[in-house]
């Protein structure tokens, strides 16, 4: 006789088959959904499709419009991707995946490429999605997978395995191809159809589709000549240090010289620092500098090493957070949700803040707000005055908005915009994300100087995400310059200070998959002790030992 068992999905009770898969299972809400379910959530373990659900479970079912279900979708177009150009073009045919842009992944071929070739592509990857060809999990042994991807010149993946403890190792199986993710995958290509393929040169294309941010439709593609420009600049020093992936950084580590890489590291970013102080002052007519940039990107401590070379300069610079004129707390504006939205430009009191920065153009001695975090209010205890040869540092998440100091003439200003792009693939298809090293700084930055759990920031990871996407990402192209503030050593030095903050989050917690999934992903990384890490580096700000005090 058939045993049912009772189910709870999204929050409904059903009676099932024991043994049901969660593809079965999806059927039954799938209509409540935009698009296809790709994975789910079991009692907060994220699984794939072909999981048989055999013990009463809560499951949470994910599209492509949900964090995890758009990991899915995207490493599932990669696959397909990375197949379909085998399929067309021929087994000698490589890609690499290097980092995002406009809503989508720039990749990188071995080869050359124009429209055509690149259009050709698009229609084979549909050709296989519209074959419905299933994505099959494998267990190998780790000898097995290294000479696979030895055999087919993947060194990057062999160097990955190489570091992996387990006897046997998790593969993907796509058509006569495998290939290793690390996220959960579709169970078969019908679920990939969103997608568009975008030609950039010669060199490399994009690859775009629906994120959880815009999730109704793709938007039009915008070259952000900037970006690409600082994420080429990356890529050719990467290549001169002989670092590109997660292995070439396992090797430095496990060689013992790191703290050379360290310093190499640091005094790059130190040089850039003057090489912007520079053209700072070559300027002569600037008085201002604004500083922008996502969560987590280190504007608080380039402000201060900003500083520091323009003094070197014979500059007198001062600075300035754009915190400071928060509205008072019960004027904050409400947002979509029904919460006090802080992200917002509305959040800052833009009267006195304009007002104030006109004055002290004219050399007036101003007294300048302190916002209390506490009181939600602000405190006036600290007077401020510019002289000929000073130059004022303000930092804030709105410092690119053009609706900001408008009544300062354009020569006045110079914008920096920071983020911390990543440097490292894990491999040739496997990315480091740059959001994903922004959160693992504030995990740790939060935990260690703002007494907040873990729990707590992965909470508002949301919605600091949500007013990047419209306060800070629309104005990158304004600025005068880009600024990456990751290092090429700071994964492996984060991992020893947020594993154990990940581990402590329990099954039954909401962000337990988020947990386990960062801590999969960090598996890649020999730990790398913060010993030689000087303390005006940017990482100080977020591991803690910094010299620059508030």
């Amino acid at each position: 006789m058939e045993e049912n068992i009772n189910v709870i999905i999204n929050g409904s009770e059903y009676t099932i088959r024991k043994g049901s898969t969660l593809k079965e299972l999806s059927r039954l809400v799938q209509k409540d959904y935009r698009y296809p379910i790709l994975v789910a959530k079991v009692n907060n373990s994220l699984k794939e499709l072909t999981y048989e659900i055999t013990k009463n479970k809560e499951i949470e079912f994910q599209d492509l419009t949900m964090s995890f279900g758009n990991r899915a979708h995207t490493s599932g177009l990669i696959f397909v991707l990375i197949v379909a150009i085998k399929e067309l073009l021929g087994d000698d045919k490589n890609i690499r995946v290097e980092h995002s842009l406009d809503k989508g992944l720039y990749i990188e071929t071995s080869f050359k490429i124009n429209e055509t070739i690149i259009e050709n592509i698009k229609n084979k990857m549909i050709e296989i999605i519209t074959e419905d060809r299933t994505i099959k999990k494998v267990t190998v042994e780790k000898a097995d997978a290294i000479n696979y991807f030895k055999q087919t010149n993947d060194l990057s993946k062999v160097g990955i395995i190489k570091y992996n403890n387990n006897s046997y190792v998790t593969l993907y199986k796509l058509g006569d191809y495998y290939n290793n993710f690390y996220n959960k995958m579709p169970i078969s290509t019908k679920y990939l159809n969103y997608f568009e393929l975008t030609y950039v040169d010669e060199k490399g294309f994009m690859l775009r589709f629906p994120t959880i941010f815009y999730n109704d439709k793709i938007p039009k593609y915008t070259h952000h000549k900037n970006m690409f420009k600082v994420f080429n600049e990356c890529k050719e020093w990467n290549a001169l240090m002989h670092m590109n992936d997660a292995p070439d950084l396992n090797t430095i580590v496990s060689s013992g010289k790191i703290d050379e890489l360290i310093r190499i590291c640091e005094n790059k970013q130190n040089s850039e620092f003057l090489d912007i102080a520079k053209e700072i002052v070559k300027r002569k007519e600037v008085k201002i500098v604004l500083m922008a940039g996502p969560s987590s990107s280190g504007k608080t401590t380039s402000s201060k090493k900003l500083c520091m070379a323009l003094k070197t300069l014979g500059k007198n610079p001062s600075t300035l957070s754009m915190d400071d004129y928060f509205v008072e707390r019960e004027e904050t504006p409400i947002g979509e949700n029904g919460k006090p939205d802080y992200e917002c430009l509305e959040a800052i009191d833009l009267k006195l803040f304009d007002e104030q920065i006109a004055s002290l153009l004219k050399e007036e001695i101003v007294r300048i707000p302190t916002y209390n975090f506490i009181t939600g209010k602000k405190e006036y205890k600290k007077d401020l005055k510019l002289t000929e040869d000073d130059i004022l540092i303000i930092e804030g998440i709105h410092g690119l908005d053009d609706r900001i100091l408008t009544n300062i003439s354009k020569d006045k200003k110079y914008k920096i915009y920071t983020s911390a792009l990543t440097e490292l693939n894990v491999d040739n298809h496997n990315r480091v994300s740059t959001t994903d090293n922004r959160l693992l700084r504030r995990i740790v930055r939060d935990n260690k100087t703002r007494g907040h759990n873990i729990e707590h920031t992965l909470n508002g990871w949301l919605s600091v995400r949500l007013g990047e996407e419209k306060y800070i990402f629309p104005y990158q192209d304004e600025a005068d310059y880009n600024l990456n503030t990751a290092l090429l050593y700071e994964i492996g030095v984060l991992k020893t200070y947020v594993e154990p903050l990940l581990y402590s989050i329990e099954q039954d917690s909401p962000h337990y998959a988020e947990a386990k999934r960062l801590l999969d992903f960090l598996k890649n990384f020999l730990p790398i002790p913060a010993d030689a890490i000087p303390q005006d580096s940017i990482l100080r700000e977020f591991i803690g030992g910094s010299c620059f005090k508030d």
